[in-house]
């Protein structure tokens, strides 16, 4: 019985000396690698291009609605009431359609960023791994989120693993 306790606490000590390990943690400010990288320069230029054309198309909208409305406006006094009428909801539903098109390219535009996105997440964390496996490190927290940033700053490595020069 002697032993068998003797061999437990042996076997608890091993165990608590083994999970006391020192894990390697280390950090990396992913905002500021994105920012350096030329996919989100190109990602900016094609969503700026699009939203252009959405505001193009949009305003150009507007600017007919609102011709059409002080046209409306100014004969309005010579036709009747029910021409009015027809006019009014003819305006309304326009301006209802040019509410929804701006949504739409809201929708169309996150839509498109978030596309265009993906992909380049996806290469920055595969660096960040491939950065973390070489250096043996654990852990890999985001510098963004963090209070105290002691440890090992991974940007430079995962620059040089994106072959982006700062």
């Amino acid at each position: 019985m002697r032993n068998f306790k003797t061999f437990v606490l042996i076997a608890l000590m091993t165990v608590g000396f083994n999970s006391m390990q020192a894990q390697k943690v280390a950090h990396v400010n992913t905002q500021d690698i994105l920012e350096l990288m030329p996919e989100i320069k190109a990602m900016d230029a094609d969503l700026e291009k699009m939203g252009k054309t959405f505001e193009d198309d949009i305003k150009k909208a507007a600017e007919d609605l609102q011709a059409k409305m002080t046209k409306y406006n100014s004969e309005g006094a010579t036709q009747t009431a029910e021409t009015n009428k027809k006019r009014q909801e003819e305006v309304v539903k326009e301006e209802q359609a040019l509410y929804a098109a701006q949504q739409q390219a809201q929708q169309a535009l996150q839509n498109r960023r978030n596309e265009l996105l993906k992909p380049i997440i996806d290469k920055l964390t595969k660096a960040i791994e491939d950065v973390a496996a070489e250096q043996n490190i654990d852990y890999v927290m985001d510098r963004t989120s963090l209070i105290v940033a002691k440890g090992t700053d991974l940007k430079s490595l995962v620059l040089a693993k994106l072959n982006i020069t700062e």
